[in-house]
């Protein structure tokens, strides 16, 4: 019997550095400050609210929210129509209400108060799979807390412009849902990243989806990613 040769590094993972480079050529630098960094209870909560809403807006209500009721315990007290009223901004303010009233008091059973401190402790996968446990919050949320707070984890946070690109790129399966694409991406970035290039390629990826790689409407003959992207040479050969 002879030994198996090894397989070498996955393509896939060249392919995010190409598309990475052509994104920051494309749409310039998303550096993230140190001072725009949050703690991961904000995060928290500007994830709950912020379904199908800007992130400027969602922030702006986060903000709010805290300002008003002077804590995070404060707000799980407040009485749902209090919170639907003061989420008014959001796309849909009665379900980020109930959303928001229900992970909270979860954490507050569990941790006594809203704290999410021993996640540094945690190793990544672990602490997402703690915060998957509260009411509303999934696999987009838990990543983006990991990532885009003071914690600062290489963790992608992935959206549906994300995920579709993905996707049409063939780097996950077609059908993919985010838990799904998350395990089949995650294995494959690149190993020199870091927390802050993990949300720069995110939000730069977002930007992608929203100008080029749309939904119903994808413009692949002008795409940037059009060399590394499967459906998209096969699209523009059809025409």
């Amino acid at each position: 019997m002879t030994d198996q040769l090894p397989l070498g590094p996955d393509p896939r993972t060249e392919t995010l550095r190409r598309l990475q480079a052509l994104l920051v050529q494309r749409f310039g630098r998303v550096e993230r400050a140190a001072a725009e960094w949050r703690r991961p209870e904000w995060v928290l909560v500007q994830g709950v609210i912020g379904a199908r809403t800007k992130s400027e807006v969602s922030n702006a209500a986060t903000d709010r929210l805290l300002k008003r009721y002077g804590s995070w315990e404060g707000v799980a007290k407040a009485p749902l129509e209090e919170l639907q009223a003061e989420l008014a901004t959001q796309t849909y303010p009665n379900i980020a209400a109930e959303r928001l009233k229900a992970s909270l008091t979860a954490l507050i059973e569990l941790r006594g108060l809203v704290d999410l401190s021993h996640l540094a402790e945690m190793e990544t996968l672990p602490a997402m799979r703690w915060l998957e446990q509260l009411p509303g919050i999934g696999r987009k949320i838990a990543a983006g807390v990991m990532n885009a707070s003071t914690l600062d984890r290489p963790a992608i946070v992935l959206d549906g412009h994300h995920t579709r690109i993905l996707q049409r790129m063939g780097l996950v399966p077609p059908k993919a849902s985010t838990d799904r694409a998350f395990e089949v991406i995650m294995p494959v970035m690149p190993k020199e990243w870091h927390g802050a290039d993990f949300d720069e390629h995110h939000l730069l990826m977002k930007k992608l989806g929203q100008t080029t790689c749309r939904p119903a409407a994808p413009d692949c003959a002008a795409c940037l990613a059009l060399p590394l992207c499967k459906s998209g040479t096969a699209r523009v050969g059809d025409r």
